[in-house]
Order: C-alpha cells, then sequence, then structure tokens
C-alpha cells in the first residue's frame, strides 16, 4: 500500500511566514505586514484566538500590577500591541471593565469578537491568511536554515516559502519539526489542562451579592466543593475554581475544571492520545461542575451549560531552548533586562492538585529578553508566544495573553529588521528592538 495525495501542490512566497493565530501569531503577522513585508499567516482553525478562543480562556490577563494596598485602582503596566488589541474589543462592545483576581485584575472578553477584531486587523495590514491550515513539516536547508513549512489544506498541500518564519503554535512545533532543541515542563511534566465553559441563565446580581466582586472563589464555596466531592455526590477534582462574569447578561465563564488521565497522570497535549483523553474528561468535568453550581450557587438556580471551549485550554507544553532563559527567579525577584522586550506583572499560577498555586510579584513587574524568542542554533526562525524560552514556574507566570501579545509585537518587528536590513535574527540586539518596540507605544521605559 502506497500513502498518496494526487491533487497538486500549491505554491507561496513571502517575506514573513507566521505559524498559528493566536495572541503572538496576530500580533507577529500585523506588526511585520505593517511594516511594510508580505506576511503569510496559517491558522489550523477557521477563526485566530488560540488558546484566547479555541481554549475559551476568556480573559486578557497580565495587563495590571498586583498590589495589597487597599483602595489602589488598576495600574496598567504593559501597552504596545496588547493595549491595542484592547481597545479594538472595548471599541467593538467585546470587553468587559476590570475585574478583581485575587490581587490583580484581569478583563473578560467576548470570543467572538476576538475573533472579528483579529479580522480587522489582519485585513487592514494586508496579512495573507489562510484557515485550515495544519502546517505538517518544516521546510530546512542543510540542517540549519528555516525557510518556511508545508501545510495540510482541503485544496491539497501547501509549500509557503519564507525570508523568516515565525512559529506562534504555542507547541514549538516548527522548532520540534526542524530538530532544533525543545523542552518540556519540569522533568518533562506539565501543568493539566483545564476544559473552561460558560454557563448561562445566572442570576448575576445574587451571584455577586453572595461571593463578592472577586472572580477567584471565597474559601466557603472552595469548602462546599470538597465536602459534595467527600460525601461522593460529585466528582469535582479541583476546589479552588474561579467564576467571571461576562460581557453577556446571565452568563458566567468557568475555570475550574482539573483534566488528568484515568491513570492519574498529568496529560501532555502534545500527545495524541493525552489530547484526546483530555478532551472527552474535559467535558465531562464540565457537565459535573455546572450541575454543582445549578444545585449549591446563589444565583445559578436556573442555568446551564452555554458552551465549552472548542478544544481543551492548554496551560504547557514543549519550551523552545532559545539564547535566553527566563528563570523562576526572575519572577518574582522582578527582574529587569537592557535587552527586555516585554514586561510582565503576572503572578505564577502552577494548577496543580486540588488548589492551585498563586505566588504574587506587587507592585512591580519583570521583563522577559529577546533571546527567549531566538532558537539557541539555526537561521531564519523566530518562535512567540507560551513556547518560549522559560523555566517550568516561568511559564506560569509569563503564558498569559497580554505578554503573548507583546512577544508577538517584538518578534513581528524582529522579523521585519532581520528582512528589511538582511541580518540574522540572533544578530539583532535586543536593546536596539526595545527602542524599536518604545517607538510603537509599547513604553518599556516609562
Amino acid at each position: 500500500m502506497t500513502a498518496t495525495d494526487l491533487r497538486p501542490p500549491s505554491q507561496l512566497r513571502c517575506d514573513v511566514l507566521v505559524v498559528g493565530g493566536g495572541a503572538a501569531g496576530v500580533a507577529a503577522a500585523v506588526t511585520a505586514a505593517e511594516q511594510g513585508l508580505d506576511v503569510v499567516l496559517l491558522e489550523r482553525y477557521g477563526f485566530c484566538g488560540g488558546g484566547a478562543v479555541a481554549g475559551l480562556s476568556g480573559t486578557v490577563c497580565g495587563l495590571y500590577e498586583a498590589t495589597d494596598q487597599p483602595g489602589v485602582r488598576p495600574r496598567q503596566v504593559v501597552h504596545g500591541f496588547a493595549e491595542r488589541f484592547v481597545s479594538a474589543l472595548r471599541e467593538r462592545g467585546g470587553l468587559g471593565p476590570a475585574l478583581k483576581y485575587g490581587k490583580t485584575w484581569t478583563h473578560v472578553h467576548d470570543p467572538l469578537v476576538w475573533r472579528e477584531a483579529a479580522d480587522a486587523l489582519l485585513q487592514r495590514a494586508g496579512v495573507r491568511v489562510i484557515l485550515h491550515s495544519v502546517v505538517t513539516a518544516a521546510l530546512v536547508e542543510g540542517g540549519e536554515r528555516i525557510e518556511g513549512a508545508v501545510a495540510y489544506t482541503k485544496e491539497g498541500p501547501l509549500t509557503v516559502r519564507a525570508n523568516i518564519t515565525i512559529d506562534a503554535s504555542g507547541d514549538a512545533d516548527l522548532l520540534a519539526m526542524s530538530g532544533f532543541r525543545t523542552f518540556m515542563g519540569d522533568g518533562g511534566r506539565v501543568q493539566n489542562p483545564t476544559m473552561i465553559f460558560r454557563i448561562q441563565g445566572v442570576d448575576t446580581a445574587s451571584f455577586l451579592q453572595a461571593y463578592g466582586e472577586d472572580t477567584i472563589m471565597p474559601p466557603a464555596v472552595s469548602a462546599l466543593i470538597a465536602s459534595a466531592n467527600a460525601m461522593g455526590r460529585y466528582k469535582l477534582p479541583r476546589h479552588k475554581i474561579w467564576l467571571f462574569t461576562t460581557t453577556r447578561p446571565g452568563e458566567l465563564l468557568c475555570n475550574c475544571t482539573r483534566v488528568l488521565g484515568a491513570d492519574g497522570r498529568e496529560l501532555s497535549a502534545t500527545f495524541a492520545r493525552d489530547l484526546s483523553e483530555a478532551e472527552v474528561e474535559g467535558r465531562l468535568q464540565a457537565r459535573e461542575y455546572a450541575k454543582f453550581f445549578r444545585e449549591n450557587l446563589v444565583g445559578c438556580e436556573n442555568s446551564f451549560i452555554n458552551d465549552t471551549g472548542v478544544q481543551v485550554g492548554v496551560r504547557q507544553t514543549r519550551q523552545g531552548a532559545g539564547r535566553a532563559l527566563l528563570r523562576n527567579a526572575d519572577i518574582l525577584s522582578g527582574t529587569k533586562h537592557v535587552d527586555g522586550i516585554a514586561r510582565s506583572p503576572w503572578p505564577i499560577e502552577l494548577h496543580t492538585g486540588q488548589k492551585p498555586v498563586v505566588n504574587w510579584l506587587l507592585d512591580d513587574w519583570y521583563e522577559v529578553p529577546y533571546g527567549c524568542f531566538v532558537p539557541e542554533s539555526g537561521v531564519g526562525l523566530l518562535f512567540a508566544g507560551r513556547c518560549l524560552s522559560a523555566e517550568h514556574e516561568a511559564v506560569a507566570s509569563a503564558r498569559v495573553t497580554a505578554q503573548c501579545f507583546s512577544y508577538g509585537h517584538a518578534v513581528g518587528h524582529a522579523a521585519a529588521v532581520s528582512v528589511k536590513e538582511n541580518i540574522a535574527p540572533h544578530l539583532i540586539e535586543g536593546r536596539d528592538l526595545r527602542t524599536i518596540l518604545n517607538q510603537h507605544n509599547a513604553r518599556l521605559d516609562d
């Protein structure tokens, strides 16, 4: 038996190829295109959004400092493309107000509006977007130079050749395909996936009056979950949960499942069998939590599941091995870098066990250096998003949406410099890139 695909292949040529249309991919593609480059974006779904939309994470986290000071309003410290995209959501009525999230704040967004905002920005910039395209191979010359990728489309195989390729897949897929070094989690262990879901029919006024404005549910709710679970009435593996009011009336966004394998393992979305198991188990848990909310939480008496993520929410898979490494210690010490190209004030969130652990960085932020997005070897490839070069706990802070926008913004400018000046990405000075970003409202030196 011979494996065949007799459809004629298609060919494209561009300056920059971006693989993946999540927050980092959209930011990188729009940024590079606005610098006058010919950009192609390949996205496996029929829409952009990545974990924020397909995974239904539903929030823009990482814009604001955390603080213990009472009565302090949110202080925004992340700007640039993140601020631009948030403004686009707000203009379309797709962004909620800043909500309390423990010691910081976040915004809930409408996932449909997210898609539309991305569509508009990409079209305006002139990016050639090819949806429903799954990258199957990297084009590698001499084991060192990346010259694009091959994708599967309904039309047939597609080869895209580019001067610079940006891996914004979230899973470092292009790096792995190219044979460049990647690593994963804590000795291979990664943080568990979560199936996020939405419920409607909620009396949100009664809900907020009972449980307060903080989206992290109070200890009384955690105790109620633990008690119900211990009595065998429900199967609720995680006791500390997050429930957010949304831009839609009568709706809550629910981040509460803890998806493990049947054997108790943390599942890894880079393994086909694990990812398939996570999807099914995630939907089962969503139903169980929704039933518990309906039967036990004030305001949820008439609630019902509106939707689950198109895919299970993935927190961590492969990390690219970069020329720099964001270390665990950098987070809580608020480390700054002369070649820092992104800020993050977000805490370390380790979602493991019945109660996720949150370690806060207060009244400060840390910076991520450019080298965390440049492969330690090879030419013609950059990467962006949650697959940045970072240690296990550092990823648990650095992976969130506002930061992924910032990474894409920086890498898009790096790609533009590389193409226009005919210079390899690893030869670009991070401090020079920082200057360019500040010229485009990143405000890294404010």
